[in-house]
């Protein structure tokens, strides 16, 4: 989960100036609640988060929808469009977010003239990495346990620590949660309610959370007690 973390924000996290320099760069405005990209289009542009928040969600054949990502100042998405493929993501504004939205081929033309090819292909298999342990989760974990994980993987990648725990301000609603852990908003919410009973979680406002990281991580160890 530390690797988690810092996947966005490896050596890669100089892409914010190396799109300065790749013609073509603009700057969008997307609303809440609407699309960056849908899955199943050829977009050929890769994004940098300047202001806002992004999710990425992948919808199955039967309409049901999996939460894979969300993306904070600073962090790049979209990278599939590096390797001229259609994309099997949609990528939706959680508020109103300002973006780089940056030529992919013109990037990846930029990196390789830098000597940095290795930098792309390392952040490629480490997002790589992390969906594919995101998808052992939801295979091997039960609900409630992916559910803890989850929370203290966001934790982790976007929280800031204090004296009162660790708090998570991004607006997670019950649905973005199930779409996380693959399971119910019903069951989502008896979930956190069993976890504010055990004080591993507490809901500081209606929608944003403070995680505690020790008590999380010893109920993760030992679910039973």
């Amino acid at each position: 989960m530390t690797q988690a973390k810092s996947l966005s924000r490896l050596d890669i996290s100089d892409f914010r100036a190396l799109a300065a320099r790749v013609p073509g760069t603009s700057l969008i405005e997307v609303s809440r609640n609407s699309h960056v990209y849908h899955g199943g289009t050829c977009d050929d542009h890769v994004y940098v988060v300047e202001r806002g928040q992004v999710k990425t969600q992948m919808v199955a054949a039967s309409g049901k929808r999996c939460l894979l990502s969300v993306h904070v100042v600073g962090d790049l998405f979209g990278e599939i469009a590096l390797l001229g493929l259609e994309r099997l993501d949609s990528a939706i504004a959680l508020t109103r977010t300002v973006l780089l939205r940056v030529p992919a081929a013109r990037a990846a033309a930029v990196l390789a003239a830098d000597g940095s090819g290795d930098v792309l292909a390392r952040h490629l298999s480490l997002r790589l990495r992390q969906q594919q342990q995101q998808v052992a989760d939801m295979v091997t974990l039960p609900s409630e346990l992916r559910l803890a994980v989850r929370l203290l993987d966001l934790a982790e990648r976007f929280g800031q620590r204090g004296p009162d725990g660790t708090r998570v301000d991004i607006a997670f609603t019950h649905e973005d949660l199930s779409e996380m852990v693959g399971t119910t908003r019903t069951r989502i919410g008896q979930f956190l309610k069993r976890f504010r009973e055990l004080k591993v979680v507490d809901f500081t406002t209606r929608s944003h959370l403070t995680v505690h990281e020790e008590r999380l991580i010893s109920w993760i160890s030992n679910p039973t007690h």
